[in-house]
C-alpha cells in the first residue's frame, strides 16, 4: 500500500519558494491542513492532494512513496497501487498505469459505510463514469442525489458540482474512470 509522505509537500512547496499561504490560496486548501499535512499529523483527502499537487505543477503520485513503474501494459491482481486517505475511510485502487500522456484514469474505490468522499462538491475539467461493484452510493451531482446500487453506472461532466456518500450499512466498492487524469 502506498503511503503519504507529507515531507514532501513541504520539500516540493520549498523547492519552489512558495509559502503555505500562497499555496493555500492557489490549492484552495486552508494553511491549517497544509501546515498538518507537511507534519504528517492527519492523511489528507485524495481532493486536497489532488488540489495540492495541481497547484504545485504535479501529480498525486509524487506524494507517495512507492515508485509508479510508468510503463507496464499489465499491473497484475497485487501490483496495484492502493491510496489510504480520510483516516482509512476511502481506499483507491489504481487499475491504470502511470503511464506519461496517458488520457484517463480508472480507479477502483472503496468508501466505507457513513462517509463521504468530500465535505464540499467538487468541479473540475473533463468527464467520470462510476459503476458501483457492492453496495450502494449517493452521488451528489449538480444540486441533485442519485442513490446507485449494485450494477448501476452513472456518467456525467466533471464540471458540475459532485461528491460521492455512502449512507449505506456496508461499504461500497465502485469503478470510475475519468478524464483527465487525476492520479
Amino acid at each position: 500500500m502506498a503511503l503519504f509522505n507529507g515531507s514532501r509537500l513541504r520539500e516540493l512547496r520549498n523547492s519552489k519558494k512558495m509559502s503555505i499561504a500562497e499555496l493555500s490560496r492557489l490549492s484552495e486548501v486552508s494553511t491549517g491542513l497544509i501546515s498538518q499535512i507537511e507534519r504528517e499529523l492527519v492523511i489528507p483527502s485524495v481532493v486536497s492532494i489532488w488540489r495540492l499537487a495541481k497547484a504545485l505543477d504535479t501529480n498525486i503520485n509524487y506524494f507517495f512513496d512507492e515508485p509508479t513503474e510508468d510503463d507496464k501494459v499489465i499491473i497484475r491482481k497485487n501490483e496495484h497501487k492502493v491510496i489510504i486517505t480520510h483516516s482509512n475511510s476511502s481506499y483507491y485502487k489504481l487499475l491504470s498505469s502511470g503511464a506519461e500522456g496517458r488520457l484517463l484514469d480508472m480507479v477502483e474505490i472503496t468508501l466505507k459505510s457513513g462517509y463521504t468522499y468530500e465535505q464540499n462538491p467538487l468541479t473540475h475539467d473533463g468527464e467520470e463514469c462510476g459503476y458501483v461493484l457492492k453496495g450502494e452510493l449517493t452521488v451528489y451531482l449538480n444540486g441533485n442525489e442519485y442513490v446507485l446500487e449494485e450494477g448501476d453506472s452513472i456518467y456525467f461532466s466533471s464540471a458540475l458540482p459532485h461528491k460521492y456518500i455512502n449512507r449505506g450499512k456496508e461499504d461500497c466498492v465502485s469503478i470510475w474512470s475519468m478524464t483527465p487524469t487525476f492520479f
